[in-house]
């Protein structure tokens, strides 16, 4: 196993350990040598790094989704850590372990498929349980599905976050249910499921997370709607409104037009989906946040602009500032005797006193 890990690392400390290069761009001082600015990364988070010497020796010896052995010195620079990197090389995928590099849910996937499939079993609407076995016992989507991060960088990014994500969207729409009475559970989670399905596509996750060229090209919603027409075509009997609805839910669960969406919810399920999957990715985003910057100095995080805001670390705050040092008590020097020259030297120097010897 490596040695640091990011999450471990710490201002000034001395780092000799093997990253995965998430970003790397070569650009130029003033004096026009080239340097480095890397994304260095592990199952833990990301680094900040810059390499200002001997650049021209390493720069074309490794590149994007590599993996490097780095020393070099960990210092903070905007209230944030940044390795300065003095010696690098790259290092084959053999020399490492993959797990180590690649963050996934600490839940088992294949313990999150099992559940999802309960859930499935569990939906009373007998067209929509059918449709969810259909696109579930297609042996891809399921292996997909099971990996899949929710989203490249903001929430879930991590191998398996699609589906926890999903898990969670899943226990969110069981409190729903009773407490809107008018509200479909069995669509609802339907559209829980489906809504982000088009993510196994839409984004790669062998090595460094990244969007495919169909990602690029279609994004999730237009893909998602694809998966689903395309285990319809094995459902003749599927009422043609109710898969309107649930094509609904699949395109409008950004909410707002100016966030991805071709159309806005419009009716109460749809409604209710896009809220409970912007509050589970938001919840889930905040906690990440206050995660990666839990070593950082201070009692705010760096600014998320996908929250739009920076998050109060609160732990740290209610745990108050650090106590200042008590002063150590030290014995008096010994007096020195002083010479006759010094002593009316002293003398000299001292005002008289007043009447009242004060």
């Amino acid at each position: 196993m490596k040695s640091p890990f990011v999450r471990d690392i710490e201002p000034n400390q001395a780092v000799h350990t093997t990253f995965l290069v998430q970003s790397k761009e070569i650009r130029q001082k003033k004096s026009g040598d080239p340097y480095l600015s890397l994304s260095l990364a592990d199952r833990t988070g990301e680094l900040d790094a810059k390499m200002w010497d001997n650049v021209a020796e390493v720069m074309e010896t490794f590149d994007r989704d590599d993996f490097v052995k780095v020393k070099g010195q960990v210092q903070v620079f905007n209230n944030r850590p940044q390795l300065t990197i003095h010696r690098m090389q790259r290092v084959s995928d053999d020399e490492v372990e993959f797990a180590d590099y690649f963050p996934a849910s600490a839940r088992d996937q294949d313990e999150m498929l099992a559940e999802l499939r309960q859930v499935i079993a569990g939906i009373g609407n007998a067209h929509l349980r059918a449709l969810l076995t259909a696109v579930f016992d297609d042996p891809e989507i399921a292996r997909r599905f099971k990996t899949a991060p929710a989203a490249k960088s903001i929430h879930h990014a991590y191998l398996g976050g699609l589906i926890e994500h999903v898990l969670s969207l899943c226990k969110l729409v069981r409190l729903m249910d009773g407490h809107y009475p008018h509200i479909d559970t069995d669509l609802l989670l339907t559209g829980a499921i489906l809504h982000d399905i088009g993510k196994i596509y839409e984004l790669n996750y062998e090595r460094a997370f990244g969007y495919s060229a169909e990602g690029q090209l279609l994004g999730h919603l237009l893909i998602g709607l694809r998966v689903v027409e395309d285990k319809l075509r094995t459902l003749p009997d599927f009422p043609p409104r109710l898969r309107t609805l649930v094509e609904h839910m699949i395109v409008s669960h950004h909410g707002h037009l100016e966030f991805g969406s071709p159309k806005v919810p419009q009716f109460a399920e749809a409604l209710l989906l896009h809220y409970l999957d912007d509050l589970d990715s938001k919840m889930a985003c905040a906690q990440a946040l206050v995660e990666r910057d839990s070593l950082v100095e201070g009692e705010f995080t760096a600014y998320q602009p996908s929250l739009d805001r920076a998050l109060l670390k609160k732990e740290k705050y209610l745990k108050g500032p650090a106590a200042a040092p008590k002063p150590v008590d030290r014995p008096a020097p010994p007096a020195r005797e002083l010479s006759p020259f010094a002593a009316k030297l002293l003398n000299a120097t001292r005002p008289e006193a007043d009447a009242n010897g004060d």
